[in-house]
């Protein structure tokens, strides 16, 4: 199982009472095949966290895997074996803006 850590405004939207969710991913662990999964279990966040028709990382989202900022790397670079073996989740972050 795959852990993953939402920020708040997305546990409101996804009615999820604790930070973190787990989903199963088949075949390789990479960002995208985690945001399918997570889209696939919870439909509501479709669109939040990547642009519906470009599946882009949107610009004020970020993702973090083993203290690690991933949010330029390719959306199918494997992630940390940490983050597949379910020791380590992978944190959905959004982004600060603004001084």
């Amino acid at each position: 199982m795959i852990r993953i850590m939402l920020p708040a405004h997305l546990r409101m939207l996804a009615r999820l009472g604790s930070g973190e969710v787990t989903v199963q991913v088949e075949g390789a662990v990479t960002q995208r095949s985690v945001l399918d999964a997570l889209e696939l279990a919870y439909p509501m966040l479709r669109g939040t966290i990547r642009d519906h028709a470009t599946q882009q990382r949107r610009p004020f989202v970020r993702f973090f895997a083993c203290e690690e900022d991933r949010s330029h790397e390719p959306p199918d670079a494997p992630l940390p074996e940490a983050v597949a073996a379910g020791s380590e989740p992978l944190m959905i972050v959004g982004a600060m803006a603004g001084g």
